[in-house]
């Protein structure tokens, strides 16, 4: 079988280009307020990463042991991630701020036997042991003050010679993820040494990154395929567990700083990037490609970003945690051919497979689906659940067979990944996304899908965006509509009726008839921006009672 190890490209950069920037990490400002960073080139970062490799080896880590890493964002995060994959350990990753309750879930479903972490995560294993049953390893990222465990300054080792990347086939694991929790806890999924294979030639190919390009990495997960791909990180200055609160002049200043190329993340980053840059008038000459995902992107964002970026174009990728991506428009496209009828109805244009993926429309069932037959397949135009097959696709939740199960549909030699998302294929092959299944609503008369009727309503001047809802059972459903504004507004009721006469120019959103107002919708962490419409139902609820 193929052998592929993703940690082989860090040494591989190290030698063809020593002293480019591998990982730029921000330290604060001088007394001027000019930005202060810590910069490391592949050299630098791929000696590091051997040091750690030697240390965390003699310590007894060994090829696939699965290793909980909980270390803040920087340079460590990245050389202790690569150092694993040096050894053939699995890194496991999970969202900070998800909660005690579904973070405990994690750790205890993936079954960590290594913990390498700072003092707090080793506080919270002593604090919880029996989430964490299989430990047998801990290391401390920094200073500790009590217990045993070694701090990984500790294990550094003076071994001056390479770590040399251990063989590792395509079908082994490489790392553990979790899906963004919008619908429920995460669930983890295993990457495999493939999958990673995979998606850098997608990047590679398809995206267009090239060596020698910049990354402002909004996502922090997406700098583990930098080196692989020649590309210097540029770690952001924000907190990822709340991008919806970051400071977009920082960002702005570490684009300009570092001529930054190009930048994957959520339209929750880009929708305050681009105000603050109309607002002061700021231009970014210097990015190729911005890439906006983890939630439906709206015209209006791809319209306004697009006046402020000089030499740079704007694509949207679509896919999941389990099935990432699987395809892809540009924002070109969007605002020349789909936007209008996003705009009235007909979903967000995602655009067509990439990577070898295959996609298929299902009927939206909740039932379990244990083989696959063509007849399952739905005409193009017509909606339904989407379905996807190809290099780039999980074939498990850990520990959750249920949910492995209800989301799997198997052929004789592979599988079909059911997303849990509504949509249809065009005339064009093209993908249209109308919203999640679970967050369909369901009345006497038809189905509304949340993206279709909220599409309609985020036109409104005074609206930053809506949520649709559903209350009762499916069959049975009232449809309630929860709005967001842009600012406090004394105006609500003339704001509700210019809402209800929108809706009524389009049969999918007659039906709405009940409006409430919401502060502050309840978002997933790793995104700030998938509505958590479970939790708004349950709010629309108790104000209805």
């Amino acid at each position: 079988m193929e052998q592929y190890n993703v940690a082989q490209a860090l040494t591989e950069m190290a030698n063809q280009a020593p002293f480019q920037p591998a990982i730029i990490f921000p330290a604060g400002h001088d007394h001027q307020g000019r930005s202060r960073h810590i910069q490391l080139s592949f050299m630098q970062l791929n000696t590091l990463c051997d040091h750690y490799a030697h240390g965390l080896s003699q310590y007894g880590l060994q090829k696939g042991e699965r290793t909980l890493m909980m270390v803040r964002p920087g340079i460590d995060l990245i050389a202790i991630a690569f150092a694993l994959l040096k050894i053939g350990a699995v890194p496991i990753l999970i969202d900070p701020g998800m909660g005690r309750k579904a973070f405990l879930q994690c750790v205890s479903e993936t079954e960590p036997s290594a913990l390498i972490g700072v003092p707090w995560a080793h506080s919270i294993r002593h604090l919880f042991p029996k989430w964490f049953q299989n430990l047998k390893k801990e290391v401390v990222v920094g200073k500790y003050w009590w217990g045993k465990a070694p701090t990984l300054k500790n294990l550094l080792t003076k071994q001056s010679k390479p770590f040399p990347a251990v063989s590792t086939l395509v079908d082994d694991e490489a790392a553990v993820a979790f899906t963004s929790g919008s619908t429920g806890i995460p669930k983890g999924v295993v990457y495999r040494s493939g999958m990673f294979q995979a998606q850098i030639a997608i990047m590679k190919n398809e995206m267009q990154i090239k060596p020698g390009e910049v990354h402002l990495s909004a996502v922090y997960i997406f700098a583990l395929f930098n080196p692989a791909l020649g590309v210097t990180t540029v770690i952001p200055d924000m907190d990822p567990a709340q991008t919806a609160k970051l400071n977009p002049a920082l960002l702005v200043d570490a684009i300009q700083t570092h001529g930054v190329t190009m930048s994957l993340g959520s339209p929750t980053i880009w929708k305050k990037v681009s105000a603050y840059c109309l607002s002061h008038q700021i231009n970014l000459p210097s990015i190729k490609h911005i890439f906006m995902f983890g939630a439906p992107v709206a015209p209006e964002l791809i319209r306004q970003f697009a006046s402020i970026l000089v030499n740079g174009k704007i694509y949207t990728p679509f896919g999941a945690t389990e099935a990432l991506p699987i395809t892809m428009i540009s924002g070109e496209e969007i605002l020349e051919k789909t936007s209008k009828l996003t705009e009235q109805g007909a979903g967000v244009c995602v655009g067509t497979p990439i990577g070898k993926a295959e996609i298929r429309i299902i009927p939206i069932s909740e039932q379990i689906i244990p083989t696959w037959d063509d007849s399952l397949s739905l005409p193009h135009g017509q909606i339904g659940e989407i379905v996807v097959k190809g290099p780039v696709v999980t074939s498990t939740y850990l520990n959750r067979p249920a949910q492995t199960k209800a989301a799997k549909v198997y052929t004789p030699t592979s599988f079909w990944h059911r997303m849990g998302d509504t949509g249809y294929l065009d005339q064009d092959n093209r993908l249209w996304f109308c919203g999640r299944k679970s967050h369909r609503v369901e009345t006497l008369k038809q189905q509304l899908l949340p993206v279709q009727c909220e599409a309609v309503f985020n036109q409104h001047p005074e609206v930053s965006r809506t949520a649709l809802v559903g209350l009762g059972e499916y069959g049975r459903q009232v449809p309630i509509l929860i709005v967001e504004t842009l600012k406090p507004s004394k105006t609500k009721q003339k704001i509700i009726q210019e809402l209800l006469e929108l809706g009524t120019q389009y049969k999918h959103t007659r039906e709405i008839k009940t409006i409430l107002f919401h502060p502050c919708f309840p978002v997933d962490v790793r995104h700030n921006a998938k509505i958590k419409r479970n939790i708004l139902a349950q709010w629309a609820a108790r104000r209805l009672a």
